[in-house]
């Protein structure tokens, strides 16, 4: 958080999610829009499949925003609509599937990589931007 001249807490402005996904162009590339307790807020574009992947010491959450995906696991799949959230534990591999666009809210510890355990030459998010 930003400190004011007195050394006082800043407090940012509201986030419109609809102007910030607006500023979202590339699918599978997390944009970090807030941070808080070693958490980020991060919005994310999927179509497509995903590969395969798991996160060895982090928790993720999927809050859908707009549009539905499908979160496959090696034994079912879960499809999330629109206001409809997904917490994948750590270690459980996973892989989003969305037939159209859909625009997911990420929150989960801040480093992150996006595509867990696998290194991948065009999915894996080098350093994310901040919106």
């Amino acid at each position: 958080m930003s400190r004011g001249s007195d050394d006082t807490p800043v407090v940012p402005g509201k986030v419109s999610l609809a102007e910030q996904f607006a500023r979202v162009h590339e699918h599978w590339r997390p944009r970090v829009v807030a941070e808080l307790n070693g958490q980020a807020v991060k919005l994310v574009k999927f179509r497509g499949e995903f590969i395969w992947h798991h996160h060895d010491h982090e928790d993720e959450l999927f809050l859908v925003v707009t549009g539905s995906f499908r979160m496959e696991f090696r034994d079912r799949s879960v499809v999330l609509g629109a206001g409809e959230f997904l917490v994948v534990p750590r270690g459980v591999e996973h892989r989003p599937v969305a037939d159209e666009e859909v625009s997911v809210l990420l929150f989960e510890p801040t480093a992150t990589r996006n595509t867990g355990n696998v290194d991948h030459p065009t999915l894996t998010a080098p350093a994310l931007d901040q919106l």
